[in-house]
C-alpha cells in the first residue's frame, strides 16, 4: 500500500511542485484548493497519469467548518495518513496606522489557526503505521513559515509576521507533543516564487542581499519537503531555511 501525503494550498506553484514531487517517489496524494479549480483538475490527472492515487478537495481556511468536510472527504479514500504538509498561505501587507482586526484575523486564521487545527485533526492517523523499531514509519508534518520570522521581520506585514512565527512556535511544540510517532519540522523559504505584488525593482533590490544571488525555485523548495518527509528520520522541530543565504545579510 503506498504512503499518502496531505498538502494544503496545492493546486498551484510551490504546493503543486510538492505534490508531484512526493507522486515521484510513490506517494498518494490529496491537495486542498480554493479558488484554482482548473489547476486543480489538471493536477489530479497529471498524478493519476503518473499511476499514482490523487484527490483533491475545496477547502475555505477560514472557515470553521472547513477541518470537519476535510476530515470527511479524506477518510472517503483513504484509510491512512503518512505525511501532512501545511503550505497554504495568505501572504498580504499590513501597514502601521492601517491595520485592520479583520486583516489580522484572516493572517492569523489561514497561517497558523487552520495548520494547528489540522495536525490536531490528523495527529491518531499520521501515528497509526508507527513502529519503534522502524523510523522510516513516523507520520511526518512539514509546517512553511518564512526566513523572515527567524530574526529580521519583513517590513510592511506585521500581521503576516506574526501568524508565521506563531506557526514556528506551533511546529517546535508539536515536535514535543507528538514525538516519537510523528515528526514536526518547518520550511522557511526565501524567495522561491515571487508574489505577485513584487515590481522588477522590489525584486532586484531583494535579491542584493541573497548571497547566492537568484531567487529559489519552486523545485527546490519541494526537494526540501521531500527530504524532510522521506528522509530525515532523526529530525524533528528543525527549520530548513531554503533562501539563497538571505538570513545571513
Amino acid at each position: 500500500m503506498n504512503k499518502v501525503a496531505l498538502i494544503t494550498g496545492g493546486a498551484k506553484r510551490v504546493g503543486r511542485a510538492i505534490a508531484l514531487t512526493l507522486a515521484e517517489s510513490e506517494m498518494d496524494i490529496v491537495f486542498t484548493w480554493n479558488k484554482s479549480q482548473k489547476e486543480a483538475v489538471d493536477l489530479v490527472e497529471k498524478i493519476q497519469s503518473m499511476g499514482r492515487q490523487a484527490l483533491s478537495i475545496r477547502v475555505e481556511n477560514t472557515d470553521p467548518d472547513a477541518i470537519e468536510t476535510l476530515v470527511e472527504k479524506f477518510n472517503q479514500k483513504f484509510n491512512r495518513l503518512d505525511a501532512l504538509i501545511n503550505n497554504a498561505s495568505c501572504f498580504e501587507p499590513s501597514f502601521m496606522g492601517e491595520i485592520s482586526r479583520e486583516n489580522f484575523d484572516q493572517n492569523m486564521a489561514i497561517n497558523a489557526r487552520f495548520p494547528l487545527l489540522l495536525t490536531q485533526a490528523f495527529s491518531t492517523k499520521l501515528a497509526e503505521n508507527y513502529q519503534p523499531e522502524d523510523p522510516s514509519s513516523t507520520g511526518r508534518i512539514v509546517n512553511f513559515v518564512d526566513t523572515h520570522v527567524l530574526g529580521e521581520p519583513l517590513r510592511d506585514y506585521i500581521s503576516y509576521n506574526a501568524s508565521k512565527a506563531a506557526l514556528l512556535e506551533i511546529t517546535n511544540t508539536c515536535a514535543l507533543e507528538l514525538a516519537p510517532a510523528i515528526t514536526v519540522n518547518a520550511i522557511a523559504p526565501g524567495v522561491v516564487a515571487w508574489a505577485s505584488s513584487y515590481t522588477e525593482e522590489k525584486k532586484q533590490e531583494y535579491l542584493q542581499r541573497v548571497p547566492l544571488a537568484r531567487a529559489g525555485t519552486i523545485e527546490e523548495a519541494a526537494s526540501a519537503v521531500k527530504f524532510l518527509v522521506l528522509e530525515a528520520h532523526y529530525c524533528t522541530g528543525q527549520v530548513i531555511q531554503v533562501d539563497g543565504g538571505r538570513h545571513l545579510t
